[in-house]
């Protein structure tokens, strides 16, 4: 071998080794940059991620731009925190500052009604308790729900009996029931779900209130339980006037009321209310019902406190 094949062969050699440093280098920069990556997105979904200093010519540009953007949603997070904590204190204030000023309209209001009045006075007063009462009613119902879509009140759902659930709401709802007359039968199924037993009680009695108050007198109502395989379905069945099928996804909305009933007490909420209650624990609500034929309102609660 002449020395210009030996010089060939330790360039060419050279050359390799080289190729094979840049090779393990580079390497070990994108391994290094990667476990920086994953560390920034740990510490981002522990939400302890802060920004340092970075320096870009030991990183990439990439990572410096994920460290802008986790601080950037770092931030935010913060920021979100910060307006769920003042909407809290606001709501807590609202419910606090007219929870005396209503308790005392309807206390003088009633104490006024035990005076002897005239016809058009004694009218007055029925008149301003029936507006307390549907002002009383509103604010809670809003603080319910605000509370519920901000997250300050959380659902707890656990295995209860139906049975004890469907007693505690037609409970509530007969006072109401026996004033129109209304027969309101509930069935003992037997039948368990995953449940907020509060919170799910007072869903089931906003369908069952609704019922008494577009149930003309002397109706009936009965509700009723079955068992499936993932579900629970509870199905509250009336004979009063019914919806309309173009209504059905309406009237879960937030204040809607039908032109139907405008002239019926009632917000809009209670409904809307129920399936906020009911989705949050994993269920579902559907409505079936013809006008002038009844309807039927089925909720459907899950088995089992996983989520699928």
């Amino acid at each position: 071998m002449n020395s210009i094949d030996y010089i060939v062969i330790v360039v060419a050699a050279a050359a390799a080794l080289a190729a094979l440093i840049m090779a393990a280098a580079a390497r070990s920069r994108e391994r290094k940059t990667m476990e920086t990556l994953n560390s920034m997105l740990d510490a981002a979904t522990n939400g302890d991620f802060t920004e340092s200093d970075f320096d870009e010519s030991a990183l990439s540009a990439l990572e410096t731009k994920m460290a802008e953007y986790l601080s950037a949603s770092a931030v935010s997070a913060r920021n979100l925190a910060g307006e769920k904590k003042k909407i809290e204190e606001l709501v807590s204030d609202i419910s606090h500052q007219t929870k005396t000023p209503i308790a005392n309209i309807l206390l003088y209001s009633e104490l006024l009604s035990e005076w002897e009045l005239d016809g058009e006075s004694e009218s007055y007063v029925k008149a301003l308790r029936t507006q307390a009462e549907k002002l009383s009613f509103l604010i809670s119902s809003l603080v319910k729900t605000s509370r519920l879509e901000t997250g300050i009140i959380t659902l707890e759902p656990s295995e209860n009996s139906v049975d004890e659930l469907i007693k505690l709401a037609v409970d509530q709802v007969r006072p109401r029931a026996e004033i129109k007359r209304i027969t309101v039968t509930a069935e003992q199924g037997g039948c368990r779900a995953a449940f907020d037993m509060k919170w799910t009680t007072e869903a089931v009695y906003n369908i069952l209130d609704n019922a008494v108050k577009y149930t003309g007198f002397g109706g009936s109502i009965e509700v009723s339980s079955a068992e499936y395989e993932m579900f629970t379905r509870i199905d509250i069945r009336d004979n009063g006037i019914g919806i309309d099928e173009s209504e059905h996804a309406k009237i879960f909305t937030r204040f809607y009321r039908s032109q139907e009933v405008t002239d019926s007490e009632g917000a809009g909420i209670g409904l809307f209310l129920t399936r906020q209650i009911v989705t949050d624990e994993g269920g579902y609500v559907k409505v079936s019902s013809t006008k002038g034929m009844g309807s039927i309102f089925s909720v459907f609660l899950p088995k089992s406190t996983e989520r699928k």
